[in-house]
């Protein structure tokens, strides 16, 4: 008959398309939630990256600074070069450990990438995914 409603096990197509959508906002707030902890870890190593930075380049100003003007009497008395050479050298040295320093801080940097890559990937694969299944 024409007004028998059909009882059997199979869920209607609008439950099914209920559930599709129900899934596809799941998964949305679950690379929401993903993206976010992506992006704590990598500006936690931004901030390891610029306190190393920085205590390179502090390091830097008060070893010239401090040490410098020692440094430059000091090799004046122990030699016969002139003034402003001792001067010369003492600035070198610590010139190039401040280079040493800041360098390493910028490979720090340059390990790692701040944008959250893998959460990209994860919602490109997902859209894929579903421009294919139809």
């Amino acid at each position: 008959m024409a007004n028998e409603v059909q009882t059997s096990g199979e869920p209607s197509t609008t439950s099914l398309l209920r559930g599709i959508i129900n899934d596809i906002g799941d998964l949305i707030r679950q690379e929401i939630r993903f993206a976010r902890t992506e992006i704590r870890s990598d500006l936690h190593k931004t901030k390891e990256a610029a306190l190393v930075l920085a205590l390179g380049v502090g390091t830097t100003v008060l070893g010239v600074f401090l040490l410098a003007v020692m440094l430059v009497y000091l090799l004046n008395w122990l030699t016969t070069i002139p003034l402003w050479g001792c001067f010369g050298i003492v600035s070198a040295v610590f010139l190039a450990t401040g280079v040493a320093l800041v360098w390493l801080g910028y490979k720090k940097f340059e390990s790692f990438n701040p944008l959250p890559d893998e959460t990209a990937k994860s919602v490109k694969e997902n859209v894929e995914w579903i421009m294919n299944s139809k």
